[in-house]
């Protein structure tokens, strides 16, 4: 046992070094007001505040239409690569794996080459609006939501779709009482993934330009170095990190009964 404390002690004081310990000092700032001391007001100015309860809306009404149009797109993927036969899935299937890799502003900068003011297509405004980032978002964050979908769908018993069809059912109603029934686990865990990461997305929005588009990533950016108010922006890090944190233990507890 006490060998086992000491293999443990070394990751645990890196942890406690490099995570813990900037943590714990931001959460201290976030109580101390620029006027000294230590009390409340950061956060009553900052929950105040017409900007945050409007960054805090963006931020949520944007995760979570993301999320809906990632499960929809990526569950649509999803069975067109898995049962649908044509040349190359497998290789798209392994694609989707090196996808995950990339950076989130490399794709943003991708639709903008495509549809921005000088791109291929031609000028779309709406690239720098909500709809623009939104675009974006389901864009990157489709494949998080196909990647364990596809995994799910690997496992599933091939003889109950074959008994299905031999009934007369057709693909729509295999889909709805076959297959969907065995992936919403899949699709619980993918979109939970999908709804933190989306919650704490900052380059899609910095690299889409989108005006009057602020979320609570971007404010905690606009106050600590537009305004140098570090105390709000402690302030907004901690309740993005809260809510964050809430999340992650929901995709955590899905994940584990989904066995992903």
């Amino acid at each position: 046992m006490n060998r086992r404390l000491l293999w443990a002690l070394p990751p645990t004081a890196l942890l406690a070094l490099f995570f813990l310990y900037p943590l714990a000092l931001v959460v201290q700032q976030s109580f101390q007001p620029d006027t000294g001391g230590t009390s409340l007001k950061p956060y009553a100015d900052v929950f105040a505040s017409e900007g945050f309860r409007h960054a805090l809306w963006t931020t949520v009404w944007l995760a979570l239409a993301s999320t809906a149009g990632c499960l929809v797109l990526g569950f649509a993927l999803a069975l067109v690569i898995a049962f649908v036969p044509f040349p190359g899935a497998k290789a798209v299937a392994r694609f989707i794996d090196v996808y995950l890799s990339f950076p989130s502003f490399l794709i943003t900068l991708a639709l903008l080459f495509i549809y921005g003011s000088t791109g291929i297509i031609g000028s779309f405004q709406f690239l720098t609006t909500p709809w623009g980032v939104l675009l974006a978002e389901v864009t990157y964050f489709t494949p998080f939501v196909m990647r364990p979908l596809l995994a799910a769908f690997s496992q599933l018993d091939t003889a109950q779709l074959e008994a299905a069809s031999s009934l007369g059912a057709r693909a729509p109603r295999i889909v709805r009482r076959v297959i969907l029934p065995e992936a919403l686990p899949a699709l619980a865990a993918g979109g939970s993934l999908v709804l933190v990461l989306c919650l704490n997305e900052f380059g899609i929005v910095l690299f889409t330009g989108a005006k009057g588009v602020t979320t609570l990533p971007v404010l905690v950016y606009s106050k600590a170095i537009l305004e140098s108010d570090y105390p709000g922006a402690c302030v907004v890090a901690v309740v993005n990190v809260l809510i964050s944190v809430g999340l992650y233990s929901l995709y955590r507890v899905v994940s584990r009964r989904a066995g992903a």
